[in-house]
């Protein structure tokens, strides 16, 4: 009869090696599971019927109501032949696009996951929350062009309007807009401990840039200091620069201050307080 001996092996025989325990560690995901995230994200923002209508649906029908207004036909001076739907009406389109993606609906979602605790099972597999916030950020990008890209084909096709005198400055400044947008709409998020007061504060933060910033009316209706205010926070600024960019005249500094101002501290401040769960 043969004996086996169960000789204990050696230690130093455990050691993680090229085929040892290490090489179990999961991987972090790759490109397919973020392209994943971001399609199951954009799924959930489709079947939100209010959060994808109203963000392209509002903008438009204001840009038509006052687009139909004779008066903006007329050519404003020192704008190389632009109208005054061209430098007022499109940039507050465009501009409203932005913010109701932004600083409304973003945070909602981001305020359910939290309290749903998908954020905090997240944080104990191979992925990452910020897969999610990134997910998300992406698919409101999309859904910001998608708005910006019907306004301005209903406004150059039905209305008349004209391109930007100066596209190139369009565009970045829509860059900046969004990161600034993007910013207080996490802060938001970092605050609400709810959906529901993630939309309760994303609209009060929405109404009041926009009070300050021209949505309701001229600023010049408004106290001198409350008008110089509302030029320098985001949506005021977005308005103003992307005027510029139309006319095809230099955008005005403090507008372009303000909306890198407001990214930085509102996405420190945000950065700060937010929690996962």
């Amino acid at each position: 009869m043969t004996t086996v001996r169960t000789t204990p092996p050696d230690p130093g025989s455990l050691e993680p090696g090229p085929a040892g325990p290490t090489a179990m560690t999961p991987a972090r995901p790759g490109p397919g599971a973020w392209l994943a995230l971001t399609v199951a994200e954009a799924r959930m923002v489709a079947r939100d019927t209010a959060g994808l209508v109203v963000p392209l649906g509002m903008p438009l029908l204001i840009l038509v109501m006052n687009g139909l207004s004779p008066a903006l036909d007329q050519v404003v001076p020192g704008t190389g032949g632009r109208t005054a739907l061209d430098v007022y009406v499109v940039p507050l389109t465009l501009t409203l696009v932005v913010a109701m993606v932004g600083v409304v609906n973003m945070p909602s979602f981001v305020a359910y996951y939290r309290r749903a605790g998908i954020l905090r099972r997240l944080g104990v597999t191979p992925a990452s929350p910020a897969m999610v916030l990134g997910a998300q950020a992406v698919v409101g990008v999309a859904q910001i062009l998608l708005g910006i890209a019907l306004a301005l084909g209903v406004a150059f096709a039905w209305l008349g309007a004209s391109p930007p005198a100066s596209p190139g400055v369009a565009a970045g400044v829509l860059v900046l807009a969004i990161a600034a947008m993007y910013a207080v709409g996490m802060l938001v998020a970092a605050v609400a401990p709810t959906p529901g007061s993630a939309v309760a504060l994303g609209l009060v933060a929405f109404f009041a840039l926009g009070a300050l910033g021209g949505m309701f009316g001229s600023r010049d209706q408004l106290p001198e200091a409350l008008a110089a205010l509302g030029g320098r926070l985001p949506f005021g600024a977005a308005v103003d620069a992307l005027g510029a960019a139309w006319a095809g005249v230099e955008a005005p500094v403090p507008a372009l201050v303000g909306l890198t101002v407001t990214t930085v501290v509102a996405g420190v401040a945000a950065a700060a307080w937010f929690r996962w769960e």
